[in-house]
């Protein structure tokens, strides 16, 4: 998994390019653990992810957690293969998915 970071004030573009497994996602989980504490409006950018399990689901909601009432979190580009992750497991209706 490839993560890149773009950083501008008080917002984070996270770009994804891999799997979100339980292999990668420590990985994800320790890149988003790295952000600076005053990241309030923090995007991820899902455009080369083909893939993800209940491991990466579960880092998505725990940072969307963590920014809840202090910021936002959104989710790009995200595949229909993903999406349907999404669906499937309801967090369609949790995240924030553009």
């Amino acid at each position: 998994m490839k993560i890149e970071k773009d950083l501008t004030g008080s917002s984070a573009v996270v770009r994804i390019d891999g799997r979100i497994d339980s292999v990668t996602s420590p990985e994800l989980k320790a890149a988003l653990d790295e952000l600076p504490a005053d990241i309030t409006d923090l995007t991820l950018d899902f455009k080369d992810v083909p893939y993800i399990s209940s491991a990466g689901l579960r880092v998505l909601l725990t940072n969307h957690k963590k920014l809840m009432g202090s910021g936002s979190m959104k989710l790009i580009n995200v595949s229909n293969e993903v999406m349907d992750v999404f669906e499937i497991t309801g967090f369609k209706n949790v995240l924030n998915i553009e």
